[in-house]
């Protein structure tokens, strides 16, 4: 046991201390990757439950008009009103798919007199020219429309648009532009109207629910911190063969490991290594 004593010295004494704040530091980032994943399967879950929730008319989840909680994201509400063809604008630098293209916000003159924008769909740049070929009209007249809610936009620096459209989904921007009560916190994803128009564009996909790679990375980081470990026992066994080489019991060791490194068969990459080695020779 005398032969062991140098590790426990203050030189080892201080890599065993980086080993164990290693290890910590591991820990706690494995914890946080998995407090993540919590948080992302409760935000899933709740996208998932609004999502397929039960539309309810838009008086009761959003009593005022500055009214909205990120916890309502994705949430079906109904609304009943006319749409405002002269304040339609389109959403540029909106893609789908990998697709650019634009979104079409239609005001709807609700029947209190207020306003709610309705993000009708998704419309493909088109073929010769930076806009839609086409915009699918709305249905004229009253309409029952429901919508899944989303925050509105903030505006961004630099980002300019042609007459008739707007960089972001702007609430307030859209509010001056009607110049009636608006609902400026939340705009809706059209799902469904009634009646219908003949064509609509391209309906919005449902998000996709992923809890990422969290788990995997929380693994990970354990693996490091036990291989901070087997890295010092490796070092410390290194040291104790490199400090008693002149013993017999030591060397006899030694050449029992080469005689199993020998008698082991090669790998391709070893061989592919010798023959490397030979033809730069």
């Amino acid at each position: 046991m005398k032969n062991w004593r140098f590790a426990f010295s203050r030189r080892w004494f201080g890599y065993l201390a980086l080993a164990v704040v290693f290890a910590v530091v591991c820990i706690g980032l494995s914890k946080w990757q998995i407090d993540r994943t919590n948080e992302t399967r409760s935000a899933n879950q709740l996208v998932d439950s609004n999502y397929h929730s039960v539309p309810r008319p838009i008086g009761d989840v959003l009593p005022t008009l500055t009214s909205y909680k990120p916890s309502q994201e994705w949430t079906q509400v109904t609304l009943t009103g006319t749409y405002v063809m002269a304040d339609q604008l389109l959403v540029r630098n909106r893609p789908l798919n990998g697709q650019p293209g634009f979104e079409v916000l239609t005001p709807l003159l609700l029947e209190d007199g207020s306003v709610f924008v309705v993000d009708r769909g998704y419309l493909p740049t088109g073929n010769h020219q930076d806009a839609p070929d086409s915009v699918p009209s709305p249905r004229s007249g009253v309409v029952t429309v429901v919508v899944r809610l989303q925050a509105g936009e903030p505006t961004l620096d630099g980002r300019t648009a042609a007459s008739g459209e707007i960089a972001t989904v702007h609430l307030p921007s859209v509010a001056s532009l009607v110049g009636k009560p608006t609902y400026t916190a939340a705009y809706g994803l059209m799902v469904s109207e009634n009646p219908a128009a003949k064509t609509r564009p391209t309906a919005m996909p449902q998000p996709v629910l992923d809890e990422g790679l969290h788990i995997s990375y929380a693994i990970q980081w354990v693996i490091f911190a036990i291989i901070a470990f087997f890295g010092l026992g490796y070092a410390i066994r290194q040291e104790y063969r490199m400090r008693n080489a002149d013993d017999p019991d030591e060397q006899e060791r030694a050449e029992d490991r080469a005689r199993r490194r020998a008698e082991r068969p090669r790998t391709d990459a070893e061989i592919e290594d010798e023959i490397l080695a030979g033809t730069r020779r």
